[in-house]
């Protein structure tokens, strides 16, 4: 264990290698927001941020060193749409002695970004760099000699025709060699990945140490080499997940700051698994540490209340999502041979306004957040009618196979998707749906299969929801969300809860807060009880001893509980808390 060394007050904003002064990686915007409006930059007053483009966390920076990912902002097709950030002071520093760095994304790199600074805000000069190459993030990097040094200084970055561009992680940095320390691009990494709330490390490697007296600023806790003894080595800082991270290193000539924001440590759902969608309604779905959220606009959201189908269990509450916004993808254990099977019911609200003939997917699974399969599409058919599909990619939708059967707006469905690996060829895996089938059952045929010879997933490694656009998401409410690797996962054998056969049956406490259940009935013959979890797996099996029960082994959840008398059976449902 490493000495723990000097712990002050947060203070600060961001950075890389130098002494940087200025620094703005956007933070995470919350959905896509006009820079002129948007409130979550890392600086404020006196700093000022305007013009014509907008914040967003699609299209993440990454693959550069010091890469923030995350918001970023968008310079959108139309000529002229533009960044300004002004009240920038660099009078402290030699011109010669200051560089610019910024991550650039463009679309065409026939059309490149225009980069310009001023001093009064109204007379603008060009600053000259290396243009990107490809249509990937890049750090450009502009030396020393085109920023001047005034306590007024503005930037400008403006998409100059119809290409997209986006930008992100813009800092200044004096790069005088007064300053022996030389850091280079941090890392993070969880500690752990549960379902809680888990800590994470930024490490920070640095060289030239052992030369000055050097303080470390953070909210975070400092371990690793301290760099005012230690001539190489790495600082790290843990930090809680959520929350993003700010170093700031000063000593001698020195001031870095070091910004970025928090890993998600998400937990990896093994199979098979169940989600009953048991959060607070109105809180944003990709917000659990069960679910991750890509791309930006509005959150798919928690919903009071519970979709019924008979012959299903339901607990928690359910979710809804409409039109275009945010995605959430859900990790589970990596597969790759057999069947996976996801199973959930869906009520549509409504398909006024979805006007798309070629209808859109609003779940599936996925290899990456970007490689899909196993999708489920929706195709109007009018304002209370609708068609569901099926594809093994998301190639397009002339691919997309639709059961012609039209299924009613307001009404609750049970589907399920099954993606079948094959290992003959490359595109050769097949999808499968099933609406309605009945719980308990074994498989049954299809209802349709998707056989395309799209590019296969190598495997599959999420579930994920889909906001795509308003004009092919309906309304829609998803609840009871299974996943596994056999039909009995996501198609459970759990009794239906209409079979009341017994006299006088009572069971109780339930809830149940301790480790007995009781159960009595007007015959008061011997009894036996079968008890089942969510996902229709036998959990206890026994012979009602002087009317008790022993649930010792049971978790605090939802069960279903089978009770045989005289050979008459009821069922009744079982909360453990």
């Amino acid at each position: 264990m490493k000495k723990l060394y000097t712990l002050l007050l947060l203070i600060g904003s961001a950075a890389t290698f130098g002494q940087t002064f200025f620094s703005e990686n956007v933070g995470t915007p919350s959905t896509n927001t006009p820079v002129a409006s948007y409130t979550g930059w890392q600086n404020t007053t006196p700093i000022a941020f305007s013009g014509s483009g907008s914040a967003r966390v699609s299209s993440p920076s990454s693959g550069y060193t010091g890469v923030s990912g995350s918001g970023n902002v968008f310079l959108t097709g139309t000529s002229g749409t533009n960044l300004i950030i002004s009240g920038i002071n660099s009078s402290a520093y030699a011109a010669g002695d200051i560089q610019l760095s910024f991550g650039y994304l463009t679309n065409n790199i026939g059309t490149q970004l225009v980069v310009e600074q001023s001093i009064d805000g109204t007379n603008w000069t060009a600053i000259t760099f290396t243009q990107n190459a490809n249509t990937s993030w890049n750090l450009v990097t502009v030396p020393g000699g085109q920023i001047p040094s005034s306590a007024t200084l503005s930037l400008r970055f403006t998409q100059p025709a119809t290409a997209q561009m986006r930008v992100d992680d813009i800092k200044l940095t004096n790069v005088s060699s007064s300053c022996a320390l030389a850091l280079s691009g941090e890392t993070t990494a969880c500690v752990v990945s549960t379902a809680a709330l888990d800590n994470y490390t930024v490490t920070i490697p640095y060289t030239g140490g052992g030369t000055a007296s050097y303080t470390i600023t953070t909210s975070g806790t400092v371990s690793g080499d301290n760099p005012s003894t230690i001539a190489a080595g790495n600082i790290i800082v843990t930090f809680i997940e959520g929350t993003a991270y700010a170093v700031n290193i000063t000593g001698g000539t020195c001031n870095f700051n070091v910004t970025g924001n928090s890993p998600e440590c998400k937990v990896t759902n093994t199979l098979p698994y169940y989600e009953g969608f048991n959060y607070t309604a109105g809180n944003s779905l990709g917000a659990e540490q069960m679910w991750t959220n890509v791309n930006s606009g509005d959150n798919i959201t928690a919903t009071a209340g519970s979709l019924a189908y008979t012959g299903l269990t339901t607990a928690g509450n359910s979710v809804s999502f409409d039109g275009a916004g945010i995605d959430c993808f859900s990790p589970i254990t990596p597969t790759s041979t057999g069947t996976v099977y996801y199973s959930f019911l869906m009520n549509v609200g409504t398909m006024a306004g979805v006007t798309s003939a070629d209808g859109g997917y609003l779940a599936g699974l996925g290899e990456t957040n970007a490689n899909l399969g196993a999708t489920l599409w929706t195709k109007r058919v009018d304002d209370t009618n609708f068609n569901l599909g099926i594809e093994v990619r998301t190639a397009n939708a002339a691919n997309t196979t639709f059961n012609t059967a039209s299924y009613q707006t307001g009404q609750t469905y049970f589907v399920v998707v099954g993606y079948t690996f094959n290992a003959a060829t490359t595109s050769d895996d097949i999808v499968s749906l099933w609406v309605n089938p009945v719980v308990g059952s074994p498989e049954p045929a299809a209802t349709i299969t998707d056989t395309h010879a799209a590019t296969d997933l190598n495997n599959v490694s999420y579930f994920f929801l889909r906001q795509d656009s308003a004009t092919e998401t309906p309304a829609v409410q998803i609840d009871e969300l299974r996943i596994g690797t056999a039909w009995a996962d996501v198609v459970p054998v759990t009794a239906s809860l209409t079979d009341n056969n017994i006299n006088g049956l009572t069971m109780y406490p339930n809830p149940l807060k301790g480790n007995t259940l009781y159960l009595t009935s007007t015959a008061n013959a011997a009894m036996s009880v079968q008890i089942f979890d969510v996902l229709g797996k036998e959990v206890v099996k026994s012979n009602v001893i002087n009317n008790a029960v022993n649930v010792s082994g049971l978790n605090a959840g939802v069960y279903i509980v089978k009770v045989t008398e005289e050979g008459k059976t009821a069922t009744r449902k079982l909360v453990i808390q």
